[in-house]
């Protein structure tokens, strides 16, 4: 099948040994009880196969809904799906699996990465200087703001090592808008920002960049920024403008195997109509920009 046929939202790539894998959302299944990942492959980012399903919950299971967002790393000889779960009376948070092979099967491994009371979305790594970072959104539901928040991992990748810490918040980004249907749909009153889909990396200019997603001017939208200090810990600068600024988001960057570096998204934004997008990611003096 054609990129343009697979519905997914939340797309992540993994260029490994020549070939590229493709994980996301299940669009069917994102908003309701959810039964598990897919993958599928490609030599070209254009034709694929697939879907092959890498995990199906258990029937004893602890989560049934909230399968999002699924990132695949190859770390230490393994592969890593990194994950977000949840369900009624569970709050969502971020978990791993574990597997042999790109395609699976995965099973659960370590520990929950974020604190229990916690609601949690979209975790991703990033890998600096032999330390291993998880960066998420700490959801809307607990803070209005709708902070993007790191914490270290242990080197097994079983198991956070300290308490996270903030690293900026949705409501500091000026391209950012409170979610205009936050009463009648979440039932929360005032300025109700949210945040999900970070993805952090490095370009040739030697500077550290962060993509997320957010509300933006009628819709979902991509904003990046940029750290003062070249390193994780930030301080963090937003960018004035979103770099993809309507119905499309949840952005990652990959390198394809030539060198050349892209962003992965979904759009439309949709319900049932999201398809993965794939655009040359450069840069314009220090900004971001998508072909």
């Amino acid at each position: 099948m054609k990129t343009n046929e697979i519905n997914i939202r939340d797309p992540y790539i993994l260029a490994h040994n020549g070939m590229y894998y493709l994980y996301g959302t299940r669009s069917e299944t994102c908003w309701g009880k959810a039964e598990g990942f897919d993958c599928y492959k490609s030599k070209d980012m254009e034709h694929w196969t697939g879907p092959v399903e890498i995990f199906r919950r258990p029937e004893t299971f602890f989560a049934t809904e909230n399968f999002w967002a699924p990132e695949c790393y190859y770390y230490g000889g393994s592969f890593y799906l990194l994950t977000t779960f949840g369900g009624p009376g569970i709050k969502k948070g971020i978990y791993i699996l574990k597997s042999d092979q790109p395609e699976g099967p995965f099973v659960l491994y370590g520990e929950r990465l974020n604190p229990a009371d916690w609601n949690c979305i979209d975790g991703t790594l990033y890998f600096e200087k032999e330390q291993v970072y998880l960066i998420y959104s700490h959801s809307f539901e607990d803070t209005p703001d709708a902070d993007i928040c790191m914490a270290e991992l242990e080197k097994d990748l079983s198991k956070a090592m300290a308490e996270p810490r903030v690293l900026f918040s949705a409501k500091e980004a000026l391209w950012a808008k409170p979610v205009p249907f936050a009463k009648e749909e979440f039932g929360m009153e005032g300025d109700i920002y949210f945040s999900d889909g970070p993805c952090v990396f490095r370009m040739e200019n030697e500077k550290l960049y962060l993509t997320w997603s957010s509300w933006s001017r009628g819709s979902y939208a991509v904003g990046a920024a940029v750290s003062e200090s070249g390193t994780v810990e930030g301080p963090w600068m937003q960018m004035e403008k979103p770099i993809w600024p309507e119905n499309g988001g949840h952005g990652m960057v990959f390198q394809d195997h030539g060198g050349k570096k892209y962003f992965a998204l979904h759009y439309p934004n949709d319900k049932t109509k999201e398809r993965p997008c794939f655009k040359r990611l450069l840069l314009e003096g220090d900004e971001l920009r998508l072909t």
